[in-house]
């Protein structure tokens, strides 16, 4: 069953501004835009009639993710995890 629709699936990143990982295991499945946004001329905020652009499936492991866009004819692009990189440093280091 070929609909047309993509997506694409990655994992919820970290958030830069906290040092928790909560949320980051799931896997999110997110359809691509159809339309462009266009400012509403009285508001002039950005919008477009493209319902699917609001929303986001979320699901435990990226296999569950892919086999549900593969059970409704969706074409999913995965986007992997950049690999986490951690700098250790010491306190002291600042003062070098």
């Amino acid at each position: 069953m070929a609909n047309g629709m993509s997506a694409r699936i990655f994992q919820r990143p970290k958030n830069a501004m906290q040092s928790g990982r909560a949320l980051t295991d799931q896997w999110i499945l997110e359809f691509a835009p159809e339309e462009a946004k266009r400012p509403d001329p009285l508001m002039g905020w950005a919008g477009s009639g493209d319902m699917k652009q609001q929303v986001q499936l979320r699901f435990p492991t990226q296999a569950d993710a892919m086999a549900y866009a593969e059970r409704y004819g969706i074409a999913a692009e995965v986007h992997a995890t950049p690999p986490r990189r951690l700098k250790i440093q010491a306190y002291a280091d600042n003062f070098r």
